[in-house]
């Protein structure tokens, strides 16, 4: 009986060492490099499963923290798991729901056996450990599962990140040993904060571990982007070559660019839909606030070089009105362009590996994209 997951290196380009894969899951396989929108509460906000299906998207990720908190991992398991619950038939990521622990709760306590929180939503008292981790996961029923982590803030001191560093190794152990559902992958997430021998220890801890896949966890929270490259480029050596690679919550499009570039394969990030709902959207050319005067009278699309549906039929004058209106349709045309433009641009560097000039494809894309204009 074959093996529900696998992951394969497909082609390496010559140029610049950038890989191809393909992740088998239950639910299909997904070409890597990849984008992977980010569906918090069980839906990618302004979309339709339909929507994500015609903008070419291969995976989703859901969110263990929020669906736990509401409407319940009981309900979705009951109503035949996470796939059926949201219609969506393509595989599924769930996190660990360890950022949000640490992010949004006002108060926590972290100890060896997990985390009690108090709810963002109601003020109520929870607990998630790496075991609770496991049993909303397996009972939501994604494809992939991430370990439960310990987060370290941007900055920190060198102890505080060894600390959560060996905390989340040991309950990636405990999630290895407890998570039971076949049909599930479980990835662990490397930590260590900003500190490159911290780094390679987690990697190789990590590696040792022998998950499906590994996640990079705790960069992108706020430090300079030449730092969060170093330290891929630190880790990248020690990471496992032949499982998936998964830089969490990185999102803007340079940062695509040069994740791919350092070995990465998987990304997420709520970037595309957060700012489509505010009036900006990506650009090959750079951000772009639709809301501002100067595009009241702008008649070309958002972006000349993208084929979603917002593009290819209306202005940008329209889709400003639209904003200044308060229409419901702004968001939804604004959240269909930003998640495509990515979604093509990963489709565009998958190209560039497979023709072996994806160097060739970055210096295009910076002579390009105005970086005065980034995020």
């Amino acid at each position: 009986m074959p093996k529900p997951f696998s992951y394969e290196v497909t082609h390496v380009c010559r140029q610049s060492g950038a890989r191809l894969g393909i992740l088998h899951t239950p639910h299909g396989d997904i070409e890597t490099p990849i984008y992977m929108p980010v569906g918090t509460a069980a839906t990618v906000k302004a979309m339709t499963p339909r929507e994500m299906e015609e903008i070419g998207t291969q995976i989703l990720l859901s969110n263990t923290y929020h669906l736990h908190l509401r409407p319940g991992e009981d309900l979705i398991q009951e109503a035949g798991g996470l796939h059926r619950f949201m219609d969506w038939h393509k595989p599924i990521l769930t996190d660990s729901g360890g950022f949000q622990v640490f992010s949004l709760s006002k108060i926590r306590t972290i100890r060896e056996e997990g985390v009690t929180f108090q709810s963002h939503i109601d003020g109520s008292r929870h607990f998630i450990g790496p075991e609770t981790s496991m049993d909303i996961q397996q009972a939501l029923g994604s494809d992939i599962a991430m370990a439960f982590d310990v987060c370290t803030a941007y900055p920190c001191d060198y102890d505080t990140a060894r600390i959560n560093m060996e905390r989340t190794h040991r309950w990636a152990e405990r999630c290895r040993a407890y998570h039971t559902r076949e049909d599930q992958a479980l990835f662990g997430i490397v930590q260590g904060a900003f500190f490159k021998d911290l780094r390679i220890e987690s990697a190789k801890v990590l590696a040792d571990m022998d998950m499906i896949g590994y996640g990079i966890g705790g960069l992108s929270v706020g430090e300079p982007k030449p730092l969060m490259y170093e330290m891929l480029e630190a880790m990248m050596p020690y990471m496992p070559s032949g499982k998936p690679r998964y830089l969490m919550g990185v999102g803007s499009p340079d940062c695509l660019v040069e994740g791919v570039l350092r070995g990465i394969d998987m990304f997420d990030c709520v970037l595309a839909t957060r700012i489509a709902r505010n009036g900006t959207v990506l650009t090959s050319r750079g951000r772009l606030v639709i809301r501002n005067a100067a595009y009241a009278r702008d008649f070309a699309p958002l972006d000349d070089r993208c084929d979603c549906y917002a593009c290819t039929h209306f202005s940008r004058a329209y889709i400003r009105h639209l904003f200044k209106a308060q229409e419901i349709t702004a968001g939804r045309l604004a959240s269909i362009h930003n998640l495509r433009f990515l979604i093509h641009l990963m489709e565009q560097i998958r190209q560039a590996i497979r023709e072996d000039r994806f160097l060739d494809f970055r210096k295009e894309f910076y002579e390009m994209y105005d970086m005065s204009r980034n995020f």
